[in-house]
């Protein structure tokens, strides 16, 4: 495991099981807090995403906790010259890293306590692995940022276009869909166009990546497999937007709802998921409510400090 530094986050390069495209590395990032903590937020991003929210290690440093994120294979600084970015074939190859993660900052770092922070594909992922370890007590609390529990499409493309690229992912993983992300989100966020974050545009690109069959079955037989209900053990936090609006070119409304998802299918499946579960919503608030307004983020930190004091 290779580490580096920069400013006050330590980069760690997880070595991981080679497969259908040969190397694989993941990257777990880490700010601990100023005071010794044994209490610790492992932060999974999104689709066509990576680690840029500093505001978010700082929110966690200051509430005591150790803070971690855990860029994914084939996302941002894992993305290696000969991988398709973003690309993957079944939901639970990303547990490989997840676990080495774990053990890091459980056995290596003795944090005693570990809450993981997932948005988007993040929060499929989290809430799978959740479910998966829900005997062994791993995750001690579970926080979903805009959870990717439905893909937001009209009746007609769920219906037709998901089963038929699932279907066709088998003879040809590589097959590149003709269905993509929209680049009115990107143009919400980044500050060279109408947001205020400024990001790598080649590691979180307005369209994103090509998406490819093999992505499709991999979220959409991860998402039927959690809409049949999940037996998380640990308390949960659902959080989404008030509101969604129709992804497409950039309109300003969308710099005040979920332009990616439907937050009434976020609110929908996520009270099948486990057995103490809470959710929230925010006004005003983006697909990923840590880069919405300030106001919006402050309120959204806050729900989240209340939920730490009353399970942590």
């Amino acid at each position: 495991m290779e580490k580096q530094k920069k400013s006050d986050f330590s980069f760690h390069t997880l070595e991981l099981k080679p497969d259908y495209e040969g190397k694989v590395v993941a990257t777990l990032i880490e700010k601990k807090a100023q005071k010794q903590a044994t209490k610790a937020l492992l932060y999974l991003h999104g689709f066509n995403d990576y680690f840029f929210h500093d505001h978010l290690a700082q929110w966690a440093n200051d509430q005591g906790l150790n803070f971690y994120a855990l860029e994914l294979r084939k996302y941002g600084r894992s993305i290696l010259p000969h991988q398709k970015p973003n690309d993957f074939r079944d939901i639970r190859e990303y547990f490989e890293e997840i676990d080495k993660s774990v053990v890091q900052i459980r056995e290596k770092n003795n944090n005693e306590k570990l809450v993981i922070l997932g948005h988007s594909t993040g929060g499929l992922i989290a809430a799978l692995y959740a479910h998966d370890h829900r005997k062994d007590s791993l995750v001690d609390m579970l926080i979903l940022n805009s959870p990717f529990f439905e893909f937001n499409l009209p009746p007609l493309l769920k219906a037709t276009f998901l089963p038929l690229m699932t279907s066709l992912a088998g003879s040809f993983p590589g097959l590149t869909s003709p269905v993509g992300l929209d680049k009115g989100y990107g143009y919400s966020l980044h500050k060279s166009h109408n947001g205020e974050w400024d990001y790598k545009l080649d590691l979180k690109p307005d369209a994103g990546f090509k998406i490819h069959a093999s992505w499709i079955k991999g979220i959409y037989t991860a998402q039927k497999e959690l809409q049949q209900g999940l037996d998380i053990q640990c308390p949960v936090l659902v959080m989404h937007s008030a509101k969604s609006v129709k992804p497409g070119n950039y309109r300003p409304e969308m710099q005040e709802a979920d332009s990616v998802l439907s937050v009434e299918d976020i609110e929908h499946y996520s009270h099948i998921i486990g057995k103490d579960v809470e959710t929230a919503s925010f006004e005003g608030g983006l697909h990923d409510l840590l880069l919405s307004k300030k106001p919006v983020r402050e309120e959204v930190f806050q729900a989240m400090d209340s939920f730490l004091k009353k399970n942590l």
